[in-house]
């Protein structure tokens, strides 16, 4: 279901961008909208619980943290393969987020018992760092199936305003029923919003069936291996420059995660300030992230294309990484984190997805799957024992920030070379 869109040359407005959009999309958009809501809901109700307990655990800790979630995406990736070389997509689809609620309902079992009550926080740490990565990465798999690439420039705003919303009103829920009904209960909360999910992931399954047969089954001569999507990570070289970009992305997020945890530790000593504070943040984010998604990411994909979306979070980030290196306090902290996640959600995040539209199912995936989890978390370990050396060099803040500008130039090429791949594939599968 393709459709003309107008030539980027001229600003659209806000009412012009929805006149784009044609009468049956919108059934498909609004239950897109809407699942990525739930979705993001749910995580951002439990995010400020879990920050708050990695900082409780011990900021030296945090690397075996990172480690543990790494062994956890390894172990479950070829769990993934498996499904997904047993069963269609539309299968695997609503038993990941089922399979994820009762998690949060063993869980709340757990800590409304009192027992084990260390391991379950540090085991929930763990879970909710999984939980975000897996279950993001089947969404944005499936909305790569749905919308082929002319669609997703036009829409994939809209769509994820949708899970900038329900970040919005995730923190305002953990604001608001945290102290009526207890941190605990909150997950029940959580679990809900991953049900509505399957609800609508059910919605779109039937449309999908309807009108384009997205993820239908295949023969068991034409399913996948287990494995399969590992091979080809590693050996495409355009699915190579995507780890490489989200290698980098990870890399630059670590060094910039330890050093908020090292400084908000160091300048609020009350958990429930720091608690706060992450959700202050968090809403920040979420309303600038949630403005610029529906006002600038359709015109900036438009006229500028994916090789300009696909840098504007590298060059933030070396400029942000030059500030804290030369002012390494709070205030600067806080603008730089806030900054560069909404530059993470509100372009590079959609901008990635984009990636992916012109590739098969199994890249789509079970390829995007291990580069979203054990790539991206593998980045994540590697830096954080990397800094943890650097830190025993005698490397402070300020020398981890300067060291992370060439990186931050790096990614910036990488971004600007898959944008350019991804024009020329786009251009072979239309034919052009």
């Amino acid at each position: 279901m393709s459709s003309t869109v107008r030539d980027g040359s001229t600003p659209l407005s806000l009412r012009d961008r929805l006149l784009l959009i044609r009468r049956e999309e919108w059934p498909p958009l609004l239950w897109s909208f809407f699942y990525f809501f739930f979705l993001l809901c749910s995580y951002y109700v439990l995010r400020p619980v879990r920050e708050e307990m990695g900082i409780q655990a011990g900021v030296g800790n945090l690397r075996w943290l990172f480690t543990a979630v790494f062994v956890v995406m390894l172990l479950l990736t070829p769990i993934f393969g498996l499904l997904f070389s047993r069963f269609s997509r539309r299968q695997v689809l609503p038993f990941v987020y089922l399979f994820f609620a009762v998690n949060l309902g063993l869980f709340w079992l757990l800590f409304e018992s009192h027992l084990y009550l260390r391991q379950a926080t540090i085991a929930f740490f763990i879970w909710v760092s999984v939980f975000n990565l897996f279950a993001v990465s089947v969404f944005w798999s499936f909305m790569a199936d749905l919308w082929n690439t002319d669609e997703a420039r036009r829409l994939y705003g809209f769509i994820a305003a949708g899970g900038t919303a329900g970040a919005i009103v995730g923190p305002a829920l953990t604001a608001l029923f945290s102290n009526r009904i207890g941190p605990v209960n909150l997950l029940l909360i959580s679990m809900g919003c991953l049900l509505v999910c399957v609800a609508c992931i059910g919605q779109l399954r039937g449309w999908a069936e309807r009108q384009r047969d997205a993820g239908a089954p295949t023969s068991p001569s034409e399913r996948p291996g287990i494995l399969a999507g590992v091979r080809l990570a590693m050996s495409s070289p355009y699915l190579l420059s995507i780890c490489a970009y989200v290698i980098l992305y990870s890399t630059t997020s670590t060094f910039l995660y330890i050093q908020q945890a090292e400084i908000i530790d160091k300048s609020i000593h009350s958990s429930a300030e720091r608690t706060a504070l992450f959700a202050q943040m968090d809403l920040a984010v979420n309303v600038l992230t949630l403005v610029i998604q529906v006002l600038v990411l359709q015109p900036l994909l438009a006229r500028l294309g994916l090789l300009v979306a696909l840098t504007v979070l590298p060059l933030l980030t070396l400029v942000g990484f030059l500030g804290l290196g030369l002012h390494p306090v709070l205030p600067m902290l806080i603008a730089v984190a806030v900054l560069r996640r909404v530059g993470e959600f509100a372009i590079a995040k959609p901008s990635r997805e984009t990636l992916f539209n012109v590739l098969g199912p199994v890249e789509k995936y079970q390829a995007k799957n291990f580069m979203d989890t054990v790539v991206y978390r593998g980045g994540d370990t590697a830096s954080s024992w990397l800094l943890s050396g650097l830190k025993s060099l005698g490397f402070g803040i300020v020398g981890v920030s300067l060291l992370a500008v060439p990186l931050a130039a790096l990614w910036a090429v990488v971004g600007a070379s898959l944008g350019r791949a991804h024009g020329r594939m786009a251009e072979q599968k239309s034919g052009k």
